[in-house]
């Protein structure tokens, strides 16, 4: 099944589709659809945008991203170095609950997890603690067909509806229209900064990227993301700075600002407590105090 920018071909005689994929990287542009996606991303590590929201995923990690919800797993750069022999390994289910399982849904019995959904449109990441149980499910589900695989689809659900306090993806409220060539048009946006952002790349060579002007670049980018040029660049920046600042080389915060494209150190520290609402240094003690426990 392959899957193309905002649409994605449905066989007739399926109404939950178990998708197992073991690539070079994942795919790599913005993209949404009709179906619910249940990502169970098995070994692999980048940047998930979701709306308009970013977050950094790692191997064992499991999504829900809603119905038409925009979302794309970037993949870290090196997968796609020519040499990389890298490989990401991801299962993915889909579902239309307005489609075919509609019907389903209005049963009086499910209407506890009809309402689960429209809560969370906005997507949601598993808590950790649940994901072996919810990953156990998955397998149960994709080795299933028939009846015995409506049964694991309801229990699946029925597990992820108990999970207390889910954390959105996004705060967006509704969906952005998007068509399929301005899909592409931001996708290749997203990944050009994405991939250039420790340079010190401007508002006017994001827009010759874009092949518009810098005041049409401006008003299209923001509409279509609800971000300004800048903020985005800074977010990508900071999301960047946070898997160096946690990984194994130790970098100094000082090497991170600078390999993350920022120009002084006072910068980075305002923009990075901007967004995470605390300083490099506390960012780091907090996170390696939870995985310590």
């Amino acid at each position: 099944m392959k899957v193309l920018p905002f649409t994605i071909p449905v066989p007739h005689d399926k109404t939950i589709i178990v998708q197992k994929d073991v690539l070079p990287h994942f795919y790599p542009h913005l993209h949404r659809h009709q179906e619910i996606q249940l990502m169970w991303i098995q070994q692999g590590e980048g940047t998930l945008i979701a709306d308009n929201n970013m977050h950094r995923f790692r191997s064992n990690e499991i999504y829900w991203l809603g119905a038409n919800q925009p979302h794309l797993f970037k993949s870290e750069a090196s997968y796609f170095h020519p040499k990389s022999k890298k490989k990401v390994t991801a299962t993915a289910i889909f579902f239309n609950p307005s489609g075919q399982l509609s019907s389903f849904f209005d049963l009086p019995e499910i209407n506890t997890l009809k309402r689960f959904l429209q809560q969370h449109s906005n997507g949601f990441k598993i808590p950790q603690e649940n994901v072996s149980e919810i990953a156990n499910k998955i397998v149960l589900l994709n080795k299933s067909n028939g009846v015995s695989q409506m049964i694991h689809f309801i229990d699946l659900l029925r597990s992820i509806a108990a999970i207390p306090s889910l954390l959105p993806l996004s705060m967006s409220t509704q969906p952005q229209n998007y068509s399929e060539n301005e899909g592409l048009r931001i996708s290749n946006i997203y990944n050009f900064i994405m991939q250039e952002y420790e340079k010190p790349i401007t508002l006017e060579d994001a827009a010759n990227k874009a092949h518009m002007t810098p005041h049409a670049f401006c008003r299209y980018f923001k509409k279509h993301t609800r971000h300004t040029f800048l903020s985005f660049l800074n977010e990508v920046r900071i999301n960047e700075a946070c898997k160096k600042l946690t990984n194994s080389n130790s970098e100094t915060i000082a090497n991170v600002a600078y390999s993350c494209g920022f120009n002084s150190i006072t910068n980075f520290n305002r923009v990075f407590k901007r967004i995470t609402n605390q300083s490099p240094s506390e960012y780091v003690e907090r996170y390696f105090n939870r995985e310590a426990k």
